[in-house]
């Protein structure tokens, strides 16, 4: 067993065949790193209690969120100093670059990934050409990425924590949900409330900065570039928005491809 484990998960088979791509992308980094790397289908949902999966049949991506912080939980109790969760849209486009930190040089023991979300400042504001809208930058932290080590022998205090916490609001809520309620949302109030750590370069990218970088440019990827607090090295690609308006045919994988020819945004 290496110190390190990489998890990430998806139900089979995969929805979209530029998955595989991405999937291979940070399998491929493990493996160059030294990283232990586990795959997990379905079987990530069985650590949930049989409410969570009541409460969001209609709503899996919110028993995702929570059911990968019980998965990195139990990876830290089988002995692994270190657990890294990537979502299977994550893509590592300059795998020389994405570094994660010496296992004990992380001041908080964790990490999050970084969000820069673009979006049009008018609702509504989707054609294919975005050099006719304005647009803003929201900058917050995702969980597509996830780090955590080992603290008092087995455990990871702010995973417990955010764990604990995710349950504990999932089952207090009732009626409809946000579908990033206690993923990134939940994440985001607490980081602007205590500044997380983040690893910078994995990043997030919205439609319409894909869409500028389909285009070889254009104000969205402008103000990412101009908002991001350093160049990104991985990112993910938020396969749920794929039929955004923004998008052209085919975008996903077209934006793969041209990030794994160029190594960057």
């Amino acid at each position: 067993m290496h110190n390190t484990l990489i998890i990430q998960s998806q139900r089979q088979p995969l929805p979209d065949p530029w998955l595989a791509t991405c999937i291979d992308s940070v399998k491929h980094w493990a493996q160059e790193q030294g990283f232990d790397y586990q795959f997990i289908g379905d079987a990530l949902f069985d650590t949930l209690p049989p409410w969570v999966m009541e409460k969001t049949r209609v709503q899996k991506v919110i028993a995702t969120d929570l059911a990968r912080l019980k998965c990195l939980q139990n990876f830290l109790t089988a002995g692994y100093q270190r657990v890294v969760w990537l979502d299977a849209d994550f893509l590592i486009f300059a795998p020389a670059d994405f570094q994660l930190p010496n296992v004990g040089e992380l001041p908080e023991s964790y990490a999050l990934g970084r969000e820069v979300w673009v979006q049009p400042k008018n609702a509504g504001q989707e054609p294919a050409n975005n050099k006719t809208i304005r647009f803003k930058a929201y900058k917050k932290v995702h969980n597509a990425f996830l780090l955590f080590d080992a603290q008092f022998g087995q455990r990871n205090s702010f995973l417990d924590f955010y764990a604990s916490h995710a349950e504990r609001l999932l089952e207090q809520i009732s009626g409809s949900m946000p579908p990033q309620f206690i993923g990134p949302k939940l994440l985001t109030a607490l980081h602007n409330v205590v500044q997380c750590p983040v690893q910078e370069n994995a990043g997030m990218l919205s439609p319409w900065t894909i869409n500028d970088l389909l285009a070889g440019g254009g104000p969205a990827l402008t103000l990412f570039r101009a908002k991001s607090p350093q160049p990104l090295a991985g990112a993910n690609l938020c396969s749920s928005l794929e039929t955004s308006d923004a998008l052209p045919d085919r975008a996903m994988e077209k934006v793969v491809a041209q990030l794994l020819a160029t190594g960057s945004i």
